[in-house]
C-alpha cells in the first residue's frame, strides 16, 4: 500500500464518519487534502496523519475523538496491521508485512519509471541556466549552475513537465568586438586592447583560427577583424558545448542573442511595439521608457536611448516575449550571485507583458562556490575552469557535491575528500551502495537464489521495514524536489537510503550461509535488494551521476 492508496483509504473512512455526524452536508474533501507522512520515530509505525486535527472542527468534535473514529474504521482496511491514536489526535498506522513488502516487486517491475510522477503535468517550462559569454571558457560559477540546472530539468521532466533547457548565447554587442580585437592582436603580435580579453586561451584561440583559416590574415583590413571574431567565436562556443557535454549537461536550445537583432522589424522592435500596445511604454527626455515601477521595479527602465540605440533591457524584453511565443508559459532563470538586480527587472517585464509576475517567471540566484586548494586556470589566468575541476575531481563527484546543497547557500568543496573511496565521501557512499546491490544479486544467482519465490510477508525484519518505508518515499521526494526546485533533496534522500541498505545488508542475508538450504525468504530478499538498486540507480540518474556496478 503506497501513500496515495493510504490517503484514499483514509478519505473513505473520513467520508463515512462525516455522513454519520452530519448526513445533510457532504464533507467535500479529496485525497489531496489528506496528508500522510513518515513518522520520525519508526517505533510509531509506518505512516502518520494529522487528518483528525485538520477536520475535527468542521465535523463538530475534538481531534482525539475524531482520530479514534478514523482509527476504528481504518483498522478493517486490507493491508493495515494496526492503528493507534497519539497525542492531541495524530493517527499512527502500521502496515502488515505482506502489504509493505509488495512494494519490492512493484519497484522491480516498474524499473526506470519508478519515481516518475505527474505532479508537474501540464506545465510548459523554459529553464535557462549557465548562459556564459562565448568570449572565454566556463568557470566555477557556471559549473554550479550547470549541475543544478541540468538536475532541475531532469526532475521537472520526471514529474511530468514539458521542459526546454536553454542556453542564451550573449554573442552581440561591444563584448564581441573586444573579443575579436583581442584574438586578432594575439595572432598579429600587436598589443592587446586595453579593455580586451587576456590569457593564454586567447593566444591558443588565435592559433586555432590560423590553422582552420590559413589565409584569414590576408583579408583586407576592413574584413579581417570581423572574420577573426566569427572564427574565434565559433571555436570558443564549440569548446563551451564540449565542456558541458563532458559534464553530462544537455541543452535543448542554444539561443543566439543575434536572433533578437536580426530582421526588419527585429524581435526587439516588435517587443517595444507590443509593450507599447499594452500601455506600459512612454517617451521622455528623447528616450523610450518602460513603466516597470507599475510592477514593483525600483525605477522605470530605458528601453531605447535618445540616440536610437537599444539598451540591454530591450534584448531582455524581446527574449522574454520570445519564450512565451514559443509556448513556454513558465520561465525559470538561474542566475549568478551578482545578478540580484535582475529579479525585479524580469518580474516587471512579466507584468508589462501581461503575465503574472508571481507565477509566470521565477528567478533563482546561486551563491558563490569555492574549492579548497584550487589553482587558477593556466589558460585564462584569473578563473577556475570547469574543465580543470572536472579533470581534478571527476564528473560524478563534482556534480553530486554541487547538487547536494541548496543553491542559495555558499559552498566550499574539499577535493581531497571527494576523491576518497571511503564512506566519508557522500558520492562514494551512495555509489558503493548501488555497486553492492549488483554484487549481492550476482552472488545470489551464483548460489542458486532466484526471484521465482516472492512472499512479501517474509520481509518482517526491522531493517526491512525501514528500507521499504524509504523506498516508498522516492516518488514523493522526486515530485517535491521538482516543485521547490531543490535537487539536493534527492541527494540527501539517496544518502539516507544507502545507509538503510547497508544496515539491512549487515542484518539480513540474501544468500544462505554455508550448507543452509535456499528458502523463499532468500528469493524474496533478492527482490528487495534489486528494488533498492533500482531506486539508487534512478535517483543518481536524476542527478546526472553514474551508478557503477563495481567500485
Amino acid at each position: 500500500m503506497n501513500p496515495d492508496a493510504l490517503a484514499s483509504a483514509l478519505l473513505a473512512v473520513l467520508d463515512a464518519v462525516a455522513v454519520r455526524r452530519r448526513p445533510e452536508q457532504p464533507l467535500g474533501a479529496s485525497a489531496s487534502d489528506i496528508t500522510v507522512e513518515r513518522p520520525k520515530n519508526r517505533d510509531h509505525g509506518d505512516w502518520s496523519t494529522n487528518t483528525a486535527m485538520k477536520f475535527a472542527k468542521c465535523l463538530g468534535t475534538n481531534p482525539r475523538e475524531l482520530a479514534q473514529e478514523i482509527a476504528d474504521g481504518l483498522a478493517g482496511v486490507d493491508g493495515v496491521a494496526s492503528v493507534e491514536v497519539a497525542g492531541p489526535g495524530f493517527i499512527n498506522i502500521r502496515l502488515d508485512a505482506a502489504a509493505a513488502g509488495q512494494l519490492a516487486k512493484t519497484i522491480v517491475d516498474a524499473g526506470e519509471s519508478y519515481g516518475r510522477n505527474d505532479s508537474q503535468a501540464g506545465n510548459s517550462i523554459n529553464l535557462e541556466f549557465v548562459s556564459g559569454n562565448p568570449t572565454g571558457p566556463l568557470h566555477i560559477g557556471h559549473t554550479r549552475w550547470a549541475a543544478l540546472g541540468d538536475a532541475m530539468g531532469r526532475l521537472l521532466e520526471a514529474s511530468g513537465a514539458n521542459v526546454a533547457r536553454e542556453y542564451y548565447i550573449n554573442d552581440a554587442g561591444a563584448q564581441m568586438e573586444r573579443f575579436g580585437a583581442s584574438v586578432l592582436a594575439a595572432m598579429t603580435g600587436a598589443p592587446a586592447p586595453e579593455d580586451g580579453y587576456k590569457g593564454a586561451y586567447i593566444e591558443a584561440l588565435g592559433e586555432r583560427v590560423r590553422a582552420a583559416h590559413p589565409g584569414i590574415l590576408d583579408l583586407p583590413e576592413g574584413e579581417r577583424e570581423g572574420a577573426v571574431r566569427e572564427a574565434a567565436y565559433e571555436l570558443q562556443l564549440g569548446e563551451i558545448q564540449e565542456s558541458l557535454a563532458k559534464f553530462n549537461v544537455h541543452f535543448d536550445v542554444w539561443f543566439s542573442e543575434r536572433e533578437l537583432h536580426d530582421g526588419s522589424p527585429s524581435l526587439i522592435d516588435q517587443a517595444v511595439d507590443r509593450l507599447r500596445e499594452q500601455g506600459h511604454v512612454y517617451d521622455a527626455d528623447e528616450a523610450v521608457w518602460v513603466k516597470t515601477t507599475d510592477f514593483g521595479d525600483d525605477k522605470d527602465r530605458v528601453i531605447r536611448r535618445g540616440n536610437g540605440v537599444y539598451t540591454y533591457f530591450a534584448a531582455d524584453a524581446a527574449y522574454y516575449l520570445n519564450k512565451g511565443d514559443r509556448g513556454y508559459r513558465h520561465k525559470i532563470y538561474l542566475l549568478g550571485a551578482d545578478h540580484h538586480g535582475y529579479v525585479h527587472r524580469l518580474k516587471a517585464l512579466a507584468g508589462a507583458a501581461g503575465d503574472d509576475p508571481e507565477k509566470d517567471v521565477e528567478v533563482l540566484i546561486g551563491q558563490l562556490v569555492s574549492v579548497n586548494g584550487a589553482r587558477l586556470s593556466k589558460r585564462a589566468g584569473n578563473i577556475i575552469e570547469l574543465d580543470d575541476l572536472r579533470d581534478w575531481i571527476g564528473t560524478d563527484a563534482l556534480r553530486y557535491s554541487l547538487e547536494r546543497y541548496p543553491a542559495d547557500s555558499p559552498l566550499s568543496l574539499d577535493p581531497e575528500l571527494l576523491k576518497k573511496r571511503t564512506n566519508d565521501n557522500p558520492v562514494f557512499y551512495v555509489q558503493y551502495a548501488h555497486a553492492r546491490t549488483v554484487n549481492v544479486a550476482k552472488n545470489a544467482v551464483d548460489a542458486g537464489v532466484t526471484r521465482e519465490a516472492f512472499q512479501p510477508e517474509l520481509l518482517g525484519h526491522g531493517t526491512e521495514s525501514a528500507l521499504l518505508g524509504a523506498l516508498q518515499e522516492f516518488p514523493r521526494i522526486v515530485g517535491f524536489a521538482a516543485e521547490v526546485r531543490e535537487p539536493h533533496r534527492v541527494a540527501r534522500y539517496l544518502e539516507e537510503l544507502a545507509g538503510l541498505y547497508h544496515r539491512w545488508y549487515d542484518s539480513c542475508r540474501v544468500t544462505p550461509k554455508g550448507d543452509e538450504p535456499i528458502e523463499a525468504v532468500h528469493g524474496t530478499r533478492l527482490w528487495l535488494n534489486d528494488a533498492t538498486g533500482q531506486v539508487l540507480r534512478n535517483g543518481l540518474g536524476l542527478l546526472g551521476v553514474s551508478a557503477p556496478e563495481r567500485m
